[in-house]
């Protein structure tokens, strides 16, 4: 008969005690954690939330008096009393919480599918509750708080959900314009920092970097390999301000060497604030600046359902097809081939890849001439082959329909979903 979870830890407490004593955590928290002797919690959360306002809160004062108005969301998880107790640490006003949402409920009932991630679908609860206290922005956790979505409410009434690539480099925009001025608006002669993000992120926070003069690295997808980076490059003098991948996740600073939802509210939620005080912008306004400042870049991602694990083996086997690359797509020649299962870089000046390689999963991105990027992915948690596009170019329009016309050959001749019994999303 299977022990629960929870009854499993309390029957084997061994595993932590030893845990308690590794020198990584008395170096983390100090000497007085090391001795693991009844319950931290109550310690470990107030060293939390100090340690965010030392690293991410940079206008205390003024966040008191914000007047932008937000809708919070736990998605029926625990994100609930800790994003409120960021908003308090930060001096921002508590956002209003969806009610029907606010409390742990491990049958989601609320929701089809409680992931914040899949959009409007998932948010239409908190858009009901923002409409009804007249708030203009939404947070949402997922239901272990350790990621972050957004929406915003435009004047024409419709809502706005950014994309986590758009978050991502809203907040990479936010994290280098307030560490160059030290957060006090005086410019300063910044010390080396970086940000990183996943292989199937959006390049524009490596444009922002280009332009702005700080180092940007990618990594595979993970945060495990992200924050491994990060810790890397910290040991070394690098300031590393964010780690971010486009599924919602971020890791701000060096609080936490993860991806962690309620300190990315607390420091959207101060970003809205200063955008709106400072420079009349809401964030749809600001992110659309972004956009003519570093780019035009869109993104097409999605995924196909693959129920039966050797076809996906076959279909990546078929696009390889022994070494000999597909080279044109719709009319797009390849002109770059990053295997990252079986070590292929044909931009690598040896040919091999930099990134780790993994022949036990797979992942192929194609480098086309006129700059598009597009990533075939098998997902490691779920029965599903992903994409992952991306171009960037002068008109958002017309960028958008050349990049969905890449897709749609991308996904009906490489993957050829009736032909393979593959899943489409449904809309």
């Amino acid at each position: 008969m299977p022990i629960g979870i929870a009854a499993g830890i309390a029957a084997n407490q061994c595993p932590w005690a030893e845990y308690g004593s590794v020198s990584s955590v008395e170096t983390m928290l100090g000497a007085k954690w090391a001795a693991p002797v009844g319950s931290h919690t109550e310690e470990l959360s107030e060293a939390y939330f100090t340690g965010m306002v030392e690293q991410l809160c940079r206008h205390p004062a003024a966040n008191k008096a914000s007047d932008v108005k937000i809708v919070h969301t736990a998605m029926h998880g625990v994100g609930t009393k800790w994003t409120l107790r960021a908003f308090e640490a930060f001096g921002l006003p508590p956002p209003a919480v969806v009610p029907q949402q606010r409390e742990p409920d491990p049958t989601f009932p609320t929701v089809a599918f409680p992931n914040p991630e899949e959009g409007a679908g998932a948010l239409k609860l908190a858009y009901a509750t923002a409409e009804e206290v007249g708030a203009s922005l939404v947070l949402a956790n997922d239901p272990d708080a350790d990621r972050l979505a957004v929406a915003e409410r435009l004047p024409s009434g419709e809502w706005r959900t950014f994309s986590g690539n758009e978050i991502g480099v809203l907040l990479a925009d936010w994290q280098w314009s307030q560490f160059k001025s030290n957060g006090n608006g005086k410019r300063r002669a910044p010390p080396r920092a970086a940000m990183l993000s996943s292989a199937v992120s959006s390049r524009m926070v490596a444009a922002l970097a280009r332009a702005e003069g700080f180092h940007w690295e990618e990594t595979l997808t993970g945060f495990k390999w992200l924050c491994s980076r990060s810790a890397e490059l910290r040991a070394t003098g690098v300031e590393v301000l964010l780690c971010y991948e486009e599924a919602i996740g971020f890791c701000l600073g060096s609080l936490v060497n993860d991806k962690d939802g309620v300190s990315a509210s607390a420091v959207f939620g101060e970003m809205a604030s200063f955008l709106k005080r400072e420079n009349g912008r809401s964030i749809s306004e600001h992110m659309d600046a972004l956009y003519v400042k570093y780019g035009q870049f869109v993104q097409n991602n999605g995924y196909v359902i693959c129920r039966h694990p050797p076809t996906t083996t076959a279909l990546f086997g078929r696009i390889r097809n022994e070494g000999r690359y597909w080279l044109l797509l719709n009319g797009k020649r390849v002109c770059g081939i990053r295997d990252l299962t079986t070590g292929v870089d044909t931009d690598a000046a040896d040919g091999r890849a930099t990134l780790p390689v993994s022949t036990s999963s797979q992942m192929i991105t194609f480098s086309f001439a006129d700059g598009a990027v597009a990533t075939l992915r098998g997902s490691g948690t779920e029965p599903k082959i992903k994409w992952y596009a991306e171009m960037c170019g002068e008109d958002r329009q017309e960028t958008t329909a050349q990049l969905q016309r890449l897709v749609d050959a991308l996904v009906n001749d490489m993957l050829q979903p009736e032909a393979n019994g593959l899943e489409r999303r449904k809309a």
